[in-house]
């Protein structure tokens, strides 16, 4: 039976209808068209599907719709400004971090809540932050330097 679910989805009102067993990653992708949010295991496992909802990293492949009615939602769409990337959009690409590029938003995301939690982290805090976050293309040290050169620009402002 389908229902109604409001949240806020990158800083706009959204309410989908939708069967209350899906999840949030399907909403996100298939009925509201943001497409940067990548399925990849489906089991919460690769971190390729991280959103932020309520400024808190989740893997949104496990999270049930229903379960975020009234919430706020962020996903890689979300994170620029106005057109201009957000400073860890920039620092990725300037370490070039990214290779094949699919597991890049969800590591964004998870790399952005890390820093809303420790806007100044030590090198280890990162690498254990960003543990669960896979790369096949084995461009860690590439990203936690990402992620060091973004925590520095987004503390200049």
């Amino acid at each position: 039976m389908k229902q109604s679910i409001s949240f806020k989805l990158n800083h706009q009102s959204v309410s989908v209808n939708v069967n209350g067993e899906e999840s949030l990653l399907t909403v996100i992708r298939e009925y509201l068209d943001k497409t940067g949010t990548k399925y990849g295991c489906g089991l919460g496992d690769c971190g390729a599907c991280t959103v932020l909802i309520d400024n808190e990293p989740v893997r949104s492949c496990m999270i049930l719709i229903e379960d975020v009615a009234g919430k706020e939602i962020l996903t890689i769409e979300g994170l620029n400004s106005n057109g201009t990337l957000h400073p860890i959009q920039k620092s990725f690409i300037a370490h070039d971090a990214l290779q094949c590029g699919f597991c890049t938003p969800g590591m964004i995301m998870n790399a952005y809540g890390l820093l809303i939690r420790n806007p100044d982290p030590t090198r280890e805090y990162i690498i254990n932050g960003m543990e669960e976050n896979l790369c096949r293309c084995g461009s860690y040290n590439r990203i936690v330097e990402a992620i060091q050169t973004a925590a520095k620009e987004m503390n200049k402002k």
